[in-house]
């Protein structure tokens, strides 16, 4: 089993969102995600997600929330629980490419980020991209629920076949 963060930033309107493009052997190649990854050893879900965030965009988070748990059960990927975030503050910052692409900089050095694409995506948009299927439940509960939430999903490949809310 494993555990990992998942963190939409927002500024304004949108979200960051990383387009899966970069890795080979991605289980998640070509679809939009929210930013985070996997613990590390010993690490705590803040911890990690912090880490996270700056390895992948150059960013340090500085007002984030915790607003769910969410498990993945698949019949051919590791069972996950994914620690949910949301962030509305940041230091750093992101050069923007002339094709609409944000790079990160980091100490005054545009670094790539190595795992795809990161743009500013209207929230609106969000849904309409290329996602895995319980992302979209777990966006539209972001909005919708104030309190902490858990989330099963449950996928036979990448086919989503039953969810609940708790």
């Amino acid at each position: 089993m494993k555990n990992t963060t998942l963190c939409y930033i927002r500024e304004g309107h949108n979200y960051l969102m990383l387009h899966r493009t970069k890795k080979a052997n991605d289980q998640s190649h070509g679809k939009w995600l929210g930013i985070g990854g996997k613990f590390e050893e010993s690490e705590s879900p803040d911890e990690c997600l912090l880490r996270e965030v700056y390895e992948e965009t150059g960013l340090t988070l500085t007002s984030y929330r915790l607003h769910g748990i969410v498990t993945f059960v698949s019949d051919i990927y590791e069972t996950e629980y994914m620690f949910l975030y949301t962030a509305d503050g940041y230091r750093g910052s992101l050069h923007c490419e002339e094709d609409g692409s944000l790079t990160p900089v980091i100490n005054g050095v545009k670094i790539p980020c190595q795992e795809g694409d990161l743009k500013w995506i209207d929230i609106d948009a969000v849904p309409s991209l290329e996602l895995w299927e319980g992302d979209r439940i777990f966006l539209s509960l972001l909005t919708s629920v104030e309190d902490f939430f858990t989330l099963k999903l449950i996928y036979e490949g990448d086919r989503l076949i039953s969810h609940k809310i708790n």
